[in-house]
């Protein structure tokens, strides 16, 4: 005979059978794509702009720049400085702007894709998504 705790341990191990759903995506909320496709996008502008400074940085202080400066000297006479186009002020600020645009241009294909979805639901009848409560 076994004994209750046994039965117990055995009862504890077995797992009930994992219910399995499956539902239709039928609706994007407008607002919703808005906020995550923003949130989103000033991730990737934050990031843009710190890896920006951090290449800058790197290719700086290895000296790339000088040579390449001296390349283009030579090649175009001593008319061309491009370190002073290279500045750190100039790339940060070329930086920042291409953040901002693509903040706004990321927003903006966030809630396009929302209402074309949307839109294409009333044709396709939307995604089959299947869930399970593993």
């Amino acid at each position: 005979m076994s004994s209750v705790a046994e039965k117990l341990a055995r009862k504890s191990n077995r797992r009930p059978p994992a219910k399995q759903v499956r539902l239709r995506l039928v609706y994007i909320d407008f607002w919703s794509a808005v906020k995550l496709s923003f949130l989103v996008a000033v991730a990737l502008a934050v990031i843009s702009i710190v890896v920006t400074f951090l290449v800058h940085t790197v290719l700086s202080s290895t000296g790339i720049f000088e040579q390449v400066n001296s390349l283009v000297q030579d090649v175009a006479g001593s008319s061309g400085d491009l370190t002073s186009v290279l500045s750190l002020g100039n790339v940060m600020g070329f930086a920042i702007v291409a953040a901002l645009l693509n903040l706004v241009v990321t927003t903006a294909l966030g809630a396009i894709v929302a209402v074309l979805y949307n839109l294409s639901v009333k044709i396709t009848g939307g995604l089959l998504v299947g869930f399970t409560n593993n």
